[in-house]
């Protein structure tokens, strides 16, 4: 494994990513101290399947339907009683 210190990993950055590309590992040290590993990306295997949890995953009927809690958080206590925040007040 090389060993290059920060400045000169910064002025020969092309020729060392084409080195890890060749498959060497090449350690950037920084005052002596090894900071970054400069190494080869690895290939996917295969592509990914779309859709593979098609027919795995089900939702309840009510899954998309308000939370009352929730709304209650928001907007008051009972839902339509209250005026909601972003509502200018009422006129009488």
């Amino acid at each position: 494994m090389k060993t290059y210190n920060m400045h000169s990993a910064k002025t020969h950055l092309s020729r060392l990513v084409q080195e890890a590309a060749a498959g060497e590992e090449i350690l950037i040290a920084k005052a002596g101290k090894p900071m970054a590993k400069l190494v080869a990306v690895q290939a996917m295997s295969a592509p990914r399947t779309l859709g593979c949890l098609a027919g795995a995953v089900r939702e309840s009927a009510d899954c998309w339907a308000p939370d009352p809690e929730l709304e209650a958080l928001f907007y008051g206590e009972a839902p339509g009683s209250a005026q909601r925040v972003a509502e200018p007040p009422a006129r009488e």
